[in-house]
């Protein structure tokens, strides 16, 4: 099956992009020094100290991408990695509709959640660094970056539900250990996002919150590191 191919393929780089280009605007913004004196000298507001933000939480996700020069890295790699969202639950579905055909209507709901995610994930690019006082534009940027990692959490979890009901019919094309797994991936984020939501809700806590931003951004590309493993490479 060809879409298994493109699943592992989209997987892979949904997985490799994002961790490699949000490591590197963290490199960059600690080391900022390094590049001072350069026409890609670190702005001000990007520049970061001394900091393990996974466990001390010492700096946003958006500090550290925001800013010249680290935007040129961040925001191209998030739009290619919408590309390959797109890719990762459009063959999904065409995955299980043939596998399970004549069930199109159950199956579909992963793909709305999937596909908006990927253009949720897309807004969030386009409007990161971009300023404006006014409220409204704040409550529409921190609704798109919830609206991902909600649509993004449910869609994995509908795609899951589904490959737990398929299971056996896919039995010689997986590795069954790597579905409970995802399965088991899936329950700690939205469990970690039931608990925390009282405390993102809340002022202070600002460390708190870095350090569950990054952990969970993380988590949630994981998910599609798992994915590339579930499915047996076709030859």
């Amino acid at each position: 099956m060809d879409n298994i191919n493109y699943i592992r393929r989209a997987s892979i780089w949904i997985f490799i992009l994002p961790i490699v280009a949000i490591n590197l605007c963290l490199y960059i913004s600690i080391n900022y020094h390094l590049l001072d004196g350069t026409f890609f000298a670190v702005d001000y507001i990007g520049r970061s100290g001394s900091t393990i933000p996974y466990i001390d939480g010492g700096v946003s996700i958006s500090r550290v991408a925001r800013t010249f020069p680290t935007f040129l890295i961040f925001k191209p790699a998030m739009f290619i990695t919408a590309y390959f969202l797109f890719i990762y639950w459009k063959k999904n579905n065409i995955l299980i509709q043939t596998i399970e055909y004549g069930k199109e209507g159950e199956k579909k709901y992963f793909l709305i959640f999937g596909i908006t995610s990927a253009i949720f994930l897309i807004f969030h690019s386009i409007f990161l660094g971009v300023k404006f006082d006014l409220d409204l534009y704040k409550f529409f940027r921190r609704f798109i970056l919830i609206g991902f990692i909600i649509f993004e959490l449910v869609a994995q979890t509908l795609l899951v539900l589904n490959l737990i009901r398929i299971k056996n019919k896919i039995s010689k094309l997986i590795n069954v250990q790597v579905l409970f797994l995802k399965i088991t991936l899936v329950s700690i984020l939205s469990i970690v996002a039931i608990i925390s939501l009282p405390t993102l809700s809340s002022s202070g806590n600002v460390h708190f919150k870095h350090a569950l931003e990054w952990n969970y951004f993380v988590g949630i590309v994981l998910f599609y590191l798992l994915s590339f493993l579930f499915w047996k490479k076709r030859l």
